[in-house]
């Protein structure tokens, strides 16, 4: 604790210590700063006494863990403890909060272009930008085409600018950085070594940044562009030579409309299971729907004893802070995972799932804890079809009917895409891109669609005799 409290400076908190070791939270969402030789100092002075850390530039939610300072003997000298917090100095850890400014969407469009091509761009934009703190302002929609551009620059009053254009920049002197210039602007990188989001340019109009956006913006996978928004979004300078170091680690996970080839799923690769209980159950009328008797037992309990009997490696139960569903869970070989803003909806314990993950998970299965007929035979039949190399990436459990439902396996490519996913919408967006990459299993009878969170669900799940 006496070294977790060196690193907690603003926007960041040190939780009460336990079983030797202390973590370090973020209190608000932000970009987080990593001073890395502060941290290898600190891992040299005793090899009992370890600091980690999240990425440099990580970008993190209210309440995600950004460093853990552990012990791993029974004890270290005081002395070790001393030397170690001198070598953090100040500023080894940074947090920098997002700042609400809004934002202007400039859309360009070709002739025979289809609106929805459009709506959809400015969908996953306006959730990328909405994810940041930051504000829609105007969104226009212009001809590809210099002059029409250039235009739409000069009268936008967004604190920052953003171009989706209908054709991928090809060099700088498309329409893009040339309208940007013409407007008064300066284009100050064009592409970026990381893929996908190759295409991307940043300038400025006077004091406002702005970036062309690359074509891959439109699905919600991690890109470039995201890396540039989250410092802008964070008040961090992004210059040319800050996108030119982006290289290492520029490699990201393959996006669905880009398949590149992968290995066959190793035997035995890990698979865990996020079950999601962190809901209020607001349709039950002030019951709590999983605390209901299902044949004889709390129905998180029957879901979560499910889920720890199948093949799956962890089962990671996501429940709010505090939570006394947490008694039903006693015995079983789960663990919960604490998310902070339940409130927000399904994607909420999702994030705190993958975040919790163990880093060699080669798939997570996104399983409801209010689904009363999932077997743990379930489970491994979605884990027996999860086959990357044949394109099974994502294992979608359906009913008799072929009426998709859950629970779904996402295999790790998708892990970047689901941690961007808001609100209540799950994961659905990541489904509709990825449809060439989905695989169904059929469960017998109605399993995969029986949800039990209405009293009129439960009367009649419990007149089927089930």
């Amino acid at each position: 604790a006496a070294c977790a409290a060196h690193l907690a400076g603003p926007g960041l908190r040190v939780a009460r210590a336990f079983t030797g070791r202390a973590n370090v939270h973020a209190e608000v969402a932000g970009v987080l700063r990593v001073e890395r030789r502060a941290v290898d100092g600190f891992n040299a002075v005793d090899e009992g006494l370890t600091l980690a850390t999240l990425a440099d530039h990580a970008r993190v939610e209210a309440g995600a863990m950004v460093a853990t300072v552990k012990v791993i003997p029974y004890a270290v000298p005081s002395r070790a403890v001393e030397r170690a917090s001198a070598a953090l100095g100040p500023g080894a850890l940074r947090l920098h909060p997002f700042r609400a400014r809004t934002v202007d969407l400039i859309l360009t469009e070709v002739p025979g272009m289809k609106p929805s091509l459009l709506d959809k761009g400015a969908h996953t934009v306006r959730a990328r930008v909405e994810r940041l703190g930051l504000h829609m302002g105007a969104e226009v929609r212009v001809a590809h085409e210099i002059g029409a551009l250039r235009e739409a620059l000069s009268a936008a009053r967004g604190e920052m600018l953003l171009i989706l254009g209908a054709s991928a920049t090809s060099d700088r002197a498309d329409v893009g950085p040339e309208a940007l210039r013409q407007a008064g602007g300066v284009v100050d990188r064009f592409g970026m070594p990381v893929d996908p989001g190759n295409l991307l340019f940043l300038g400025r109009l006077g004091e406002r940044d702005v970036i062309g956006l690359p074509g891959c913006v439109r699905s919600p996978a991690l890109n470039g562009a995201d890396w540039v928004l989250e410092r802008l979004a964070a008040d961090l300078t992004v210059s040319g030579e800050d996108i030119a170091g982006m290289g290492v680690g520029g490699l990201l996970k393959e996006i669905p409309q880009r398949p590149q080839p992968r290995a066959r799923r190793p035997k035995g690769a890990r698979v865990e299971i996020a079950l999601l209980a962190a809901g209020a159950s607001r349709r039950m009328g002030g019951r709590d729907k999983l605390m209901e008797d299902a044949g004889g037992v709390p129905l998180l309990r029957r879901s979560a004893a499910a889920a720890a009997d199948s093949a799956a490696a962890c089962v990671r139960v996501a429940l709010p802070v505090g939570s006394a569903r947490a008694e039903a869970l006693d015995g079983l070989d789960v663990d919960v995972v604490e998310v902070a803003d339940p409130g927000e909806g399904m994607a909420a314990s999702l994030r705190a799932a993958l975040e919790a993950r163990a880093p060699d998970t080669a798939a997570v299965i996104v399983a409801l804890a209010d689904m009363p007929d999932i077997a743990a035979k379930d489970y491994d039949a979605l884990i027996a079809g999860f086959d990357p190399e044949a394109g099974a990436e994502i294992v979608r459990a359906t009913d008799a009917d072929g009426r998709p439902g859950h629970p779904i396996l996402f295999g790790a490519r998708f892990f970047d895409s689901l941690s961007r996913v808001t609100g209540d919408r799950g994961a659905r967006d990541v489904l509709h891109a990825a449809q060439d990459f989905t695989k169904t299993v059929a469960l017998s009878g109605r399993a995969a669609t029986t949800d039990l969170d209405t009293p009129e669900a439960w009367k009649a799940w419990r007149r089927s005799g089930s």
